[in-house]
């Protein structure tokens, strides 16, 4: 069994993903008249889960990406003329009318176009087939233009330099529970590959959906569909490419809900931009950044699994809702802690858990900013939370305990449920409360009793609190805050410059208090 998380705590998996190493991941095939073909590596991200664990976890195997050209079967679409290139015939393709059936194990390039037809994988059990599209135009106006009835493994490789795209009916003839309904239908595992490119329309349902594994090793793709734009049942991973999705509904998921140890997400490289009318990536189990750059533009909410892990890369999540959501169910009835309590006010603490060791997480969100409700933990990394304005919600929402013990923490918003970390913190840090708020674009600043800048912040909107953790807060200390001056930050955290800035007043690392204003305390303490 293909299992990521199975018998595996999420701390062991956040570990395991820590020490995986940095071997590429391999993507693309290179055009050329050698008799074979292999996968070379893109060079666009390292990957840190290693391909041997990959390899272990998933049906993806790098050798898939290697074969003999000599053996390719040549098929070119054409509206009422498709057919196998001379010379190169085969068994295993079927032409009938504008659907084309692939029925064996193989290496099959597909160039031309339907305008309204339908490529059919329906091949064994054990059995590996590999689709080029080597500049495809294929559409459907009944259902699905491709769809893999039965393999192994299907592999689409874009051929590099090479245009493709795939649309669906915007009703389809077959809706019974089983049949296709997206744009790339597959019942078996499914993995995308090569340099080139591919344009998806999911105009009925779903734009790529794999009701197996799904792995996106590279391309560049750009999916939009009706309702969720990525699915891989039992997991769905990206380790390279280039993938734009928008979508109805969720953007990238997994979804299954009834195995144990699938429905997990990992990316593992590459570029992923999402916007989602729901949930931007969302997992039943697991969801993993470890590596690549994530970009959720626009979401109901940004990420959503019962654990969320992240350990390396660069994540930017925009969410009208909750940025970062441990929990359960569909965001519309996710359970919601926070409150000046124990870090979760009355709500239960479940076995949800985010866990962030590395990497970069900036969130922009309506609702709360980073949300368990479980436990949290950050011990790595730098986490930037632009949260609510509205006092019902937090930057910081966390029903169990929110433990930080490494990274930069900034973490601004409302005051109305503001979250701390709790008493099994190791690194101090400070709780600013603002006497009024303050507008987006103002920089605040803490300065040492020397005088010297510790980390400036820049506000992205109104902001009355702000709490900030990081190697550089000393336990006891007294420290001054200023709004005004200069700033040069990333991701809104960085240094800054005194001069021209207002002393608005200080704070106490380590005894956290909830008056208003900036008196004494304003810093970290126990939350219960």
């Amino acid at each position: 069994m293909n299992r990521f998380r199975t018998a595996l705590s999420v701390t062991a998996l956040a570990l395991a993903i820590g020490l995986a190493g940095c071997s590429a991941a391999g993507t693309a095939a290179g055009t050329g008249t050698s008799t074979s073909k292999s996968s070379t590596t893109s060079g666009t991200a390292q990957a840190a889960v290693s391909l041997d664990t990959l390899a272990a976890d998933t049906h993806y195997d790098a050798d898939d990406l290697t074969w003999d050209a000599a053996a390719e079967v040549a098929v070119t679409l054409a509206d009422g003329a498709s057919s196998v290139a001379s010379g190169t015939s085969s068994d295993a393709v079927m032409v009938d009318g504008d659907t084309v059936t692939i029925s064996a194990a193989g290496t099959y390039r597909l160039s031309g176009s339907l305008s309204d037809g339908q490529v059919v994988v329906a091949a064994g059990e054990e059995d590996v087939v590999r689709i080029i599209l080597d500049g495809a135009d294929i559409s459907s106006s009944t259902g699905s233009p491709f769809v893999v009835q039965s393999a192994n493994e299907a592999i689409v490789f874009l051929e590099d330099g090479t245009a493709n795209s795939l649309s669906d009916a915007s009703t389809y003839a077959d809706t019974a529970e089983d049949a296709p309904n997206a744009a790339l239908d597959s019942q078996a595992d499914l993995t995308i590959a090569g340099t080139g490119s591919l344009s998806v329309d999911g105009n009925f349902n779903d734009g790529i959906s794999s009701k197996d594994g799904l792995v996106l090793a590279s391309g560049n793709v750009t999916v939009n569909a009706t309702d969720d734009g990525i699915v891989g049942k039992d997991y769905a991973v990206l380790l390279d490419g280039a993938y734009q999705v928008t979508a109805g509904d969720d953007g990238f998921k997994s979804d299954n809900e009834e195995d144990e140890g699938r429905g997990w997400v990992l990316i593992n490289g590459g570029t992923l931009n999402v916007s989602a009318v729901d949930d931007g990536i969302k997992a039943f189990n697991t969801l993993t950044i470890a590596a690549g750059v994530t970009t959720v533009e626009e979401s109901e909410e940004g990420l959503e699994a019962q654990h969320i892990v992240i350990s390396g890369g660069t994540a930017n999540v925009t969410a009208n809702d909750d940025g970062v959501n441990a929990s359960g169910g569909a965001s519309t009835s996710a359970a919601s802690g926070g409150g000046m309590g124990g870090g979760g006010g009355e709500m239960a603490v479940g076995d949800y858990t985010v866990d962030i060791t590395g990497g970069s997480l900036t969130i922009n969100a309506q609702g709360d900013g980073l949300d368990s409700n479980g436990n949290a933990s950050i011990s790595g990394g730098t986490v930037v939370v632009n949260g609510p304005t509205n006092s019902g919600n937090g930057a910081l929402d966390v029903n169990g305990e929110l433990t930080v013990t490494g990274g930069t923490v900034a973490a601004a918003g409302s005051v109305g449920m503001v979250v701390t970390p709790g008493t099994s913190s190791t690194q101090s840090g400070v709780q600013v409360t603002l006497g009024s708020t303050v507008p987006a674009g103002t920089v605040v600043q803490i300065a040492d009793s020397a005088g010297n800048v510790v980390s400036a912040f820049v506000t992205t909107k109104t902001t009355a609190s702000l709490v900030f953790s990081s190697a550089a807060i000393t336990e006891g200390e007294t420290y001054t805050v200023y709004t005004g001056g200069t700033a040069t930050v990333s991701a809104g955290v960085g240094e800054g410059s005194l001069d021209g800035a207002d002393q608005v007043g200080t704070v106490t690392a380590g005894g956290y208090t909830a008056s208003e204003g900036l008196g004494g305390g304003g810093g970290f303490g126990a939350r219960h």
